[in-house]
């Protein structure tokens, strides 16, 4: 997928898409004290309203430690051609309504009474800003370019970066 770095609204998109991606893993962290290591979990996005879903057990240290709202990052990484670091608020949620909506064979496996486990707790990122890297050309690209540089002593042109303002 070609994504133009300079164009903000297809980056924006293509960061949306790639989240949103059937059982997307991303890692996931919030600003609490001591700092907790970023955690794997499963997103759910609603890109239209800037949110991320995430299913969580009540009793976890990080459902704990961000009742009231924490800074959190989310780091998403799909292959080598894409990358992002998304920062928001995270706060910790009971939803019925999206339990329902995002409830699957895989989530029902972490709740061994189903949708009425009283551990069963959602977190919701809602998003501010990101920064994204997007590599173009591949790996043929990749080591031409590696190749190119370590004969003229430049760098080489794999892709940019750009930063996002969302929501």
């Amino acid at each position: 997928m070609s994504t133009d770095i300079n164009d903000h609204g297809q980056v924006e998109k293509r960061l949306w898409d790639e989240i949103s991606k059937d059982g997307r893993t991303v890692m996931l962290g919030a600003e609490v004290h001591p700092m907790h290591h970023f955690q794997p979990m499963t997103a759910f996005c609603e890109p239209d309203e800037g949110l991320i879903w995430f299913f969580t057990r009540s009793d976890t240290e990080l459902a704990r430690s961000i009742a009231e709202g924490k800074a959190a990052m989310m780091v998403v990484q799909a292959g080598q051609a894409f990358q992002a670091c998304v920062g928001g608020e995270l706060t910790l949620q009971v939803d019925p309504v999206r339990v329902e909506k995002y409830w699957n064979p895989v989530v029902a496996a972490w709740y061994p009474k189903g949708q009425a486990d009283p551990h069963l707790t959602l977190l919701c990122l809602d998003v501010s800003d990101a920064q994204v890297w997007i590599s173009a050309g591949g790996p043929i690209k990749f080591a031409f370019e590696v190749a190119k540089a370590n004969v003229t002593g430049q760098t080489p042109d794999v892709g940019g970066s750009t930063r996002l303002t969302l929501n």
